[in-house]
């Protein structure tokens, strides 16, 4: 079958400890010609140590990212939002040269959520994370080289990237209206393996301030990459 006419493989790698990324896939509504599919990179903590950011390198990244092209896939999106904290530069090398070495386009949910707040021209934000004090602060930095002010910030301290999906529901809204108080721009829920796509919306509703989930960009991003394709 020519590849123009069959359904949209979408391929996601995904950090091996994230437990949400794939059944938010299972439940979004997406086009009836459209699929993901998933590879996973050793992913066991997050901190700002050497071992814990080798887990990230170039190297085994793309080569996890190659399995996915044995699916024939449109696409391939990072679904870690690990360049938040390496910055932002580590997303974009991963995507040049995973298309230099398959020939298939890249994308990622930072990359995603950072065009999205361009183009509709966000200045000030409210992050929300379970990560640890000092990875908040490098998100913080980072996002100010690139002209976003945290005017607000919640995390939850978490080390172990398995346990995030563990964080309670109510816990997740409530630091979400804690960073809303302050009324930024726009809230980020910035983890993939965070149960961000349920508050979303209707925390949207009730602070009147759009609430970017990282786990849901991530799909969106990849749809956006295969029918560009």
């Amino acid at each position: 079958m020519p590849k123009d006419t069959k359904a949209k493989r979408i391929g996601i790698l995904l950090p091996s400890s994230n437990s949400v990324l794939e059944p938010l896939a299972a439940k979004t509504l997406t086009q009836p010609n459209m699929t993901f599919h998933f590879s996973r990179l050793g992913v066991i903590d997050i901190t700002l140590a050497p071992n814990s950011l080798e887990q990230f390198t170039l190297e085994a990244q793309c080569n996890a990212g190659k399995l996915l092209c044995d699916a024939d896939v449109d696409c391939v999106v990072w679904g870690g939002t690990s360049a938040s904290w390496l910055g932002i530069q580590h997303d974009i090398d991963f995507c040049t040269l995973f298309t230099q070495e398959t020939g298939v386009p890249a994308g990622s949910c930072v990359l995603e959520m950072n065009r999205l707040m361009t183009s509709n021209q966000v200045k000030t934000f409210g992050l929300v994370t379970p990560y640890t004090s000092d990875v908040q602060h490098k998100i913080i930095e980072n996002y100010k080289i690139l002209g976003f002010s945290c005017v607000s910030e919640q995390h939850y301290g978490g080390v172990l990237s398995n346990d995030y999906a563990a964080i309670p529901i109510e816990r997740t809204e409530q630091m979400v209206r804690m960073v809303a108080e302050k009324g930024p721009d726009i809230i980020l829920i910035m983890c993939t393996n965070m149960l961000g796509a349920a508050v979303a919306a209707p925390l949207e509703i009730e602070t009147g301030i759009p609430i970017m989930d990282s786990a849901s960009v991530a799909l969106q991003a990849g749809s956006w990459l295969a029918n560009r394709g």
